[in-house]
């Protein structure tokens, strides 16, 4: 089967920067799933894996405005710290999750204070070329039920 809209693809990838230095990758055990043509993933990544099959490598570059965009400025914020989901012990630089109305979103520890602390909200990405070297394990043809919450379920996916 190839991959087309309303397709549930999973797949490892690397993310590289131009320098070739790792940023992120996917633990080959758990590939993360997607629903194709939904916006659950970066449109380059749709587009660079859409008409592929299981078992093809794909890689794509990606320029920061196809990706995480550019850094805001301003983009600075005081949070509780009690809000950061990642680690233990914080320290300025670390990348930790919060949760918003929007979903969960990542954020760089700038400043660390006794119960508040500031971070940047752009993404960790943000101003970045990113090289997405990228393995599909499997595709397979989405759920009505996957369809109409916009998103893929179980193993990879989301989970209700």
């Amino acid at each position: 089967m190839k991959i087309s809209n309303d397709t549930v693809i999973h797949f490892n990838y690397i993310i590289k920067d131009t320098d070739g230095s790792i940023l992120e990758e996917t633990n080959t055990d758990q590939p993360i799933a997607y629903l194709q043509g939904h916006n659950n993933m970066l449109a380059g990544v749709e587009k660079a894996l859409h008409g592929h099959v299981k078992g093809d490598q794909v890689s794509v570059t990606l320029a920061p405005a196809d990706a995480y965009g550019m850094p805001r400025e301003n983009a600075e914020m005081k949070i509780p710290l009690k809000h950061l989901q990642g680690a233990k012990k914080w320290r300025p630089g670390m990348v930790a999750t919060v949760n918003t109305d929007r979903g969960q979103h990542q954020v760089t520890v700038l400043k660390m204070g006794r119960f508040m602390v500031t971070v940047d909200t752009n993404h960790p990405f943000a101003g970045k070329t990113l090289i997405f070297d990228m393995e599909v394990i499997d595709v397979r043809a989405a759920t009505a039920d996957e369809i109409s919450h916009k998103h893929a379920h179980g193993a990879g996916g989301h989970h209700h």
